[in-house]
């Protein structure tokens, strides 16, 4: 059955509607992407849990950044956390700002297309990376005494599909080479520096991917090399990926 807006509703929800309408036909199309997108989300958060169970904890090897930050502490890993959090959210909000904004360059759909291969593409990268070296993970739960950083073997095949949530997610080990908190800053960053529209916004978007690292350093939740490899990868990613995917994210 057909829908009919009243000519008489609030300019706001009319722009809703028509801006609905047309993402629901972006993703009628694009569907699959989308699909593909978030299912490699699982795999890769599988294939991040599954790194653990070949975690073996050591001496936190010698590390630049470790010499030269001190060590926050356990009691204020959270910063970092906080840092991504907001990152993390203000960029999906964004994402979604057509369909209140008469000032649109992008599609929500097509916008998180770009991202998701954006993203499976680093994430292949960590994935060979992670599981082609164990290093003995610098972060507190990951070190030679805690009972969280060595898993036993799994009991079943349910009980690594499900990847031990939300445990396995929050106090994972061994998978270092490189940091996917950065991956998704940069992403994230990148996108919006390339299809945002305020100057203030992406210059106060690349300080806060600057104090992010920092601050994952500082809480020796990675080691530098991991920041540094991120860096450089994702931005070659990227650039990779514009250069083979035609025509731009807007009207």
């Amino acid at each position: 059955m057909p829908v009919y807006v009243d000519r008489e509703a609030p300019k706001l929800w009319r722009r809703i509607y028509s801006e609905a309408t047309l993402e629901a036909s972006l993703l009628a199309e694009k569907w699959k992407l989308v699909l593909a997108g978030l299912v490699f989300q699982y795999i890769h958060g599988l294939a991040a849990h599954g790194v653990h169970y070949l975690h073996r904890p050591g001496p936190t090897l010698q590390d630049a950044g470790f010499f030269i930050l001190p060590a926050l502490g356990q009691d204020k890993a959270f910063f970092s956390e906080t840092v991504f959090v907001t990152i993390f959210g203000s960029f999906i909000l964004w994402t979604f700002h057509p369909f209140v904004s008469h000032s649109k360059k992008i599609c929500t759909v097509l916008i998180w297309c770009r991202v998701f291969v954006y993203l499976a593409a680093s994430q292949s990268l960590r994935i060979i990376t992670f599981f082609a070296t164990q290093l003995p993970g610098p972060n507190y739960h990951c070190r030679e005494g805690s009972k969280l950083a060595k898993i036993p073997p799994p009991k079943n095949v349910l009980e690594v599909l499900l990847i031990n949530f939300p445990d396995g997610v929050i106090y994972g080990c061994g998978d270092l080479i490189f940091s996917s908190h950065t991956i998704f800053t940069l992403v994230f960053v990148r996108t919006y520096q390339r299809y945002g529209t305020r100057r203030w916004i992406k210059d106060l978007a690349w300080l806060m991917a600057v104090i992010q690292s920092i601050l994952i350093i500082a809480s020796r939740k990675h080691y530098t090399v991991d920041i540094v490899v991120a860096w450089y990868t994702v931005n070659l990613v990227m650039f990779y990926v514009d250069s083979k995917l035609p025509g731009k994210l807007a009207q």
